[in-house]
């Protein structure tokens, strides 16, 4: 069974989540704010994460975070907060997706469907990706910039591969989100736009020159070989 953390303030909303996701066949954990969240995380080891970005104690952006610096773990943040802003600062602490409230059940079903999916695939590698000073083994999940081992939640380990393979061509937004997001992705690109932008901080020397991630103004992304 899936063990699923579930962190939410509201009592109402968190019950009803409660409720829809253990009909779904979710072991749920439930946490009311941002400490009891990190103690259940530590001793509970969810296979996914529902977590709010406005709780009490700690905030969801702190938990995100905390969760970031030992696991892989999916990560969707829920946001009240529509505006652009809260949305990047969420996933720029480490989050894998976002949803907004409202939202709909079947859609966030869908979501947790696909990133649970896309953690677990563990597709067979018999050498390691190498491409502009970056190594890739995929099947240790392992990263090496210059020799110097990064950590990478799933998403960013994903589009990092995705490019690596592809080294040399260009990859539209929407060949990139329909390949590590899927085709049944319901976000924007912003989601795309932020995780690019982890992702040349953790491998290029100076992020706002990128040499190995490259924009091609129009069309998309190029790694460079």
């Amino acid at each position: 069974m899936t063990r699923l953390l579930l962190v939410e303030d509201s009592e109402d909303v968190r019950e009803t989540l409660a409720y829809l996701l253990t009909r779904e066949g979710y072991e749920v954990v439930k946490a009311a704010d941002g400490t009891k969240a990190l103690e259940s995380f530590a001793h509970r080891t969810p296979d996914i994460v529902l977590l709010d970005l406005m709780i009490p104690e700690v905030s969801g952006i702190e938990v995100c975070r905390r969760i970031r610096t030992t696991s892989d773990v999916p990560i969707i943040m829920l946001t009240a907060k529509a505006g652009e802003a809260n949305v990047v600062v969420g996933l720029e602490s480490g989050a894998d997706d976002y949803m907004t409230k409202p939202f709909s059940v079947p859609e966030l079903l869908a979501r947790l469907r696909s990133l649970l999916r896309r953690h677990r695939a563990v597709e067979p590698s018999g050498m390691a990706l190498v491409a502009g000073g970056v190594e890739m083994d995929v099947e240790r999940h392992r990263v090496e910039v210059d020799g110097r081992a990064v950590e990478m939640p799933l998403r960013e380990f994903e589009l990092l591969e995705l490019l690596m393979r592809n080294a040399g061509r260009v990859l539209t937004r929407h060949q990139i989100i329909e390949r590590v997001w899927g085709a049944d992705y319901f976000g924007d690109t912003k989601t795309l736009d932020v995780h690019v932008r982890r992702l040349r901080a953790k491998i290029e020397a100076d992020p706002a020159d990128p040499q190995r991630l490259v924009t091609v103004r129009g069309l998309g992304y190029r790694f460079h070989e």
